[in-house]
């Protein structure tokens, strides 16, 4: 860890989806974890981390790279926009249930106690039905279910704009539904505020099954996850609500940035700033 730890990193876990395309996973564990974090969200991305993967990119190289730190693993992720539980032709769910099948043992393999998932998507000009996407989804948790209960990891199910279940309310109906506890939920507060959900009211509606949030800054015209400042994300009103909710976990700076170590670290001390611990 950094001799000087700057104010915030010791607060947050951080994602290193900034780091993707010029970092295998181990290489960049070694490099967070000299700059202060709490822990780390690996995410699964070809040459950064991935089933198979060989040097930097392997399980078992990043393994060693988070033993030799210390850096606590929070949870692995993915680019959910790449593949779709739900999707419409049967070769496709089938591929994307074998790719996160892999994806959940290298969680297991890395010692993740979570993996965050997608609900799936749905072509938003002419979507199936609504029972017929959730058929899908269930069919895709029985299948990962088990497989996260085998590598002794969570799976944790993201509100996302782009999929069929973007609202808080609609995750949580479909998991009571469903009906395994087991699963949870990660709820992302740039994502809640993009849709126009108040991500206070989220996070209630969450807290429940709530493994994990995730913070970034966005507006609602444009997508992003930007560092903190550029959006108009309410962050000031958060803090009280996951003390009212009782939220313990380590949260997670979602920040893509082409710029991540200083944008990353800015948006930590900007969120210290204004309460979280």
């Amino acid at each position: 860890m950094a001799e000087t730890t700057p104010p915030g990193t010791d607060i947050f876990g951080v994602n290193t989806y900034s780091y993707t395309f010029d970092w295998g996973a181990a290489d960049c564990v070694r490099h967070l974890s000299d700059q202060g974090y709490r822990g780390i969200e690996l995410m699964m991305y070809p040459g950064h981390l991935w089933p198979g993967g060989t040097g930097t990119a392997s399980a078992t190289e990043v393994r060693r790279a988070l033993d030799a730190t210390g850096l606590p693993v929070v949870s692995v992720n993915m680019p959910n926009i790449d593949i779709n539980i739900a999707a419409a032709s049967d070769e496709m769910r089938a591929y994307s249930l074998e790719l996160l099948t892999r994806f959940v043992e290298v969680a297991g393999e890395v010692g993740a106690p979570a993996i965050i998932v997608g609900p799936g998507k749905a072509n938003p000009l002419f979507a199936p039905a609504r029972d017929l996407l959730l058929g899908h989804f269930r069919a895709a948790l029985d299948r990962l279910g088990p497989a996260a209960e085998k590598a002794g990891t969570r799976i944790l199910v993201e509100n996302m704009p782009f999929a069929f279940l973007p609202r808080a309310q609609e995750i949580m109906a479909a998991l009571d539904d469903y009906g395994n506890d087991d699963i949870g939920v990660i709820y992302d507060v740039a994502n809640g505020h993009f849709i126009g959900e108040d991500p206070c009211e989220g996070l209630r509606t969450v807290k429940d099954r709530l493994g994990l949030v995730h913070f970034s800054d966005t507006g609602r015209t444009i997508y992003r996850h930007d560092p903190v400042g550029l959006g108009d994300v309410p962050f000031s009103s958060v803090p009280p609500v996951l003390e009212e909710i009782g939220y313990r976990q380590m949260p997670v700076l979602e920040v893509i940035s082409r710029n991540a170590d200083a944008d990353t670290r800015d948006s930590a001390e900007r969120l210290a700033a204004l309460g979280y611990v």
